[in-house]
């Protein structure tokens, strides 16, 4: 049986047509073609107030991606807003939160990308810029205007355990106005850029399993071997701790 691989949905509202107005539940194609070619069955879940039933969700995947989108409220780590902060979706937070503890409460791995690395940080404790400028010594463009497969900065690998891309050093593609400031206690630091912005973090033991990045593998994974091993490598755990 190929592992079901739960993708946290967003809402998207229509703007300038016979629907204005209208919202529809939705993840990007790319999260779903990513499963997919990895082996696994992408079941996409409806962001919605009623966070009681993120635990019915769960059972009926294996694992589970937390994907991107909005920025998280500052209050869930104790900022107030800033002016330069995005556009925040508490409805989304409360249910993300929501699914998260369901993942762990039935240990089924999690990952995180973009939105979902960040809200990972955040849930554990740690903190966030709510925006580059906010962050001294950042000097690398992270906010990119090319394209989705287009490769930028560079990341250097400091923890190879579950990456597996046998080189210290790769180029990833970057879409983010956000950084993490302190690190979640008991996490790991995966990669880092050159500006010294934590790119990647992980929580591994017997009943946790948690990676998450700061890019967006989703996009890149039909033209980067890299990216395409992380969702390939992330359902090879799903499968080998189903079987526990």
């Amino acid at each position: 049986m190929k592992p079901i691989i739960g993708i946290s949905g967003s809402i998207l509202t229509n703007v300038g047509s016979n629907f204005n107005g209208y919202i529809r539940a939705y993840v990007n194609q790319d999260y779903v073609d990513s499963v997919l070619q990895a082996g696994g069955v992408p079941l996409i879940l409806p962001m919605n107030d009623q966070t009681e039933t993120a635990n019915e969700m769960l059972k009926l995947c294996d694992g589970i991606i937390l994907s991107g989108g909005h920025d998280v409220d500052p209050n869930l780590y104790g900022e107030e807003p800033l002016q330069k902060l995005g556009e925040i979706c508490p409805k989304r937070d409360a249910f993300d939160i929501a699914l998260y503890n369901s993942a762990i409460e039935q240990k089924k791995p999690i990952l995180g990308i973009c939105r979902g690395y960040q809200i990972i940080n955040v849930i554990n404790g740690g903190t966030l810029h709510q925006d580059l400028s906010y962050a001294d010594g950042v000097w690398i463009r992270h906010d990119q205007d090319d394209g989705p497969t287009v490769l930028t900065h560079s990341l250097n690998v400091e923890n190879d355990e579950f990456l597996n891309v046998g080189v210290e050093r790769f180029r990833v593609n970057s879409f983010h106005h956000q950084i993490l400031k302190d690190v979640a206690p008991g996490f790991n630091v995966v990669a880092t850029s050159d500006d010294g912005v934590v790119e990647a973090l992980q929580k591994i033991d017997d009943d946790i399993f948690i990676f998450a990045v700061q890019w967006h593998p989703e996009m890149l994974h039909k033209i980067d071997e890299n990216s395409k091993r992380i969702f390939a490598n992330f359902v090879d755990v799903v499968k080998s701790r189903k079987k526990k």
